[in-house]
């Protein structure tokens, strides 16, 4: 019997473990660091904290499930994940409370050692990585950070042990986080500073509960549910269209986003602050009803200016200006680019999977890496997109899981090199003509060192879809174990 070892229990972990079980897998494991499940969800309790994209594609095609909302909150969303282990009879594979450090393929016996924190090791036929994008918080290195005298911390992080009222505190960053987080909290701070870097395109979510009687329609006739996840995939394919910077619908985009600032913003000072000078899509859209809003309150100031320093009071803006808090709450993202950066991966002849990326991550459909045998990962690199990520991770754990079952009959599964660097090629070729505002000169998470995408899929998912069914009979190759 195929051994498994899955490495993190968020959407990511749940879906291999269940591709794993339908197609009759038993032999697996789940090692997840933290307390519990659902991988992001269970890390980020952030005040506000909500998914920004519609429940009923956020969520696996496999099971109808009777949401609340519209979008999902967090506690919803980690609720789910537990629904969806019971429903599959998961939890008996999972661990929790253990962190993978190092996983080291060893040729001679065809097998992976799994080395667990604390020391203990494992061994397994296979591993499916499914750390994620946004597990690892990115901290910012500003002078005077432990001279600060007062509470901070990362939202990933939040330390819900402070209370925020009548406080001063300062929020960096005007991403997704922190435009959920700023309206949450800005009726109980006694004043509340939100420093931006660059502001961000900004459209309401229209997030509301669902009534009592949608829900009761959407658990009686289950493919309306499945109808409604269909328009909205459909919808973001004609949203997609946006990405080129000639198309109708980037003006649409934008014309809408600058509506909707001069709806909510009087102040013609503030609104000039908050309008970017880049296209839609350059960084990520921002979807978020009650950011504006909360600007206007006479409590919250919009510091348009970044962060240079932390004084022992507080924190000094690129205009000089020092604000005195007593808390700094960090939305400073996720170091993205680092995919598998709390892991050692070794292949074939001790290779280091880090050192073979150097800096620039890439994977064949961003699942394997040639020279690492039987090792797959979700939520690889340039995957990130296609609307819904859970999605995504769907079919790259239908690939791992496929692949798992041919290794029964005795094969190992590698990837051709050939295979992997035209993959790359193709990508590198679609994101400049597919979505060329990603590379128009904004701050974005999608870029490592060198200047490369490696995160970002350039297409919606259909694409990604019909690619994982056709390209692993091309780009895998099998060979027997020795022995």
């Amino acid at each position: 019997m195929t051994t498994v070892a899955i490495i993190g229990c968020g959407l990511g972990g749940i879906a291999a473990a269940v591709k794993l079980r339908q197609r009759g897998i038993e032999t697996f494991t789940v090692f997840e660091r933290s307390a519990g499940p659902g991988g992001t969800w269970w890390d980020n309790r952030y005040p506000g904290c909500e998914v920004d994209i519609a429940s009923h594609a956020y969520s696996f095609s496999f099971l109808t499930y009777d949401w609340a909302r519209t979008h999902a909150t967090q506690p919803e969303l980690q609720a789910y994940t537990e629904h969806v282990l019971d429903r599959f009879d998961l939890r008996r594979h999972c661990r929790f409370g253990v962190a993978v450090e190092a996983v080291t393929w060893h040729e001679e016996v065809a097998r992976y050692e799994v080395r667990l924190a604390g020391g203990e090791t494992k061994w397994f036929d296979a591993v499916i990585s499914c750390l994620g994008l946004l597990n690892e918080p990115r901290y910012p290195e500003w002078p005077g950070m432990d001279e600060f005298a007062g509470v901070k911390f990362h939202t990933a992080r939040w330390e819900h042990e402070h209370d925020l009222t009548g406080k001063r505190v300062a929020v960096v960053g005007t991403g997704s986080t922190a435009t959920q987080v700023v309206p949450a909290i800005a009726d109980q701070v006694d004043r509340l500073y939100v420093f931006q870097r660059q502001p961000a395109w900004i459209l309401p979510k229209g997030e509301r509960d669902f009534t009592p009687r949608e829900r009761a329609r959407f658990r009686r006739f289950p493919l309306l549910q499945k109808a409604r996840r269909a328009h909205l995939f459909y919808q973001f394919r004609q949203m997609f269209k946006a990405y080129d910077l000639a198309s109708k619908q980037q003006k649409a985009n934008l014309q809408k986003c600058r509506e909707y600032l001069a709806t909510t913003i009087a102040d013609p000072v503030l609104r000039a602050q908050l309008t970017p000078d880049y296209p839609w899509g350059c960084k990520r859209p921002v979807q978020a009803t009650g950011f504006y809003p909360a600007l206007n309150r006479p409590n919250v100031e919009l510091v348009p200016h970044a962060v240079t320093e932390m004084t022992p009071k507080g924190i000094v803006s690129a205009d000089g200006t020092e604000h005195e808090i007593d808390v700094l709450v960090m939305a400073t993202g996720f170091r993205t680019t680092s995919f598998l950066a709390s892991m050692e991966v070794r292949g074939v002849g001790g290779a280091s999977l880090h050192e073979v990326w150097n800096g620039e991550p890439s994977a064949f459909l961003g699942i394997t890496v040639p020279g690492f045998p039987n090792f797959f990962m979700l939520y690889g690199p340039n995957t990130n997109g296609g609307f819904s990520i859970v999605a995504q991770l769907e079919r790259q754990a239908e690939v791992a899981a496929k692949a798992v079952t041919r290794m029964r009959r005795g094969s190992v599964v590698d990837t051709k090199p050939g295979a992997a660097r035209r993959w790359v090629r193709w990508i590198d070729r679609e994101l400049l003509r597919s979505t060329p505002v990603m590379e128009a000169g904004c701050t974005n998470y999608y870029h490592s060192a060198s200047g490369r995408n490696v995160t970002q899929w350039p297409r919606p998912h259909g694409e990604y879809y019909l690619l994982t069914k056709i390209l692993p009979y091309f780009g895998f190759v099998r060979r027997r174990r020795r022995g």
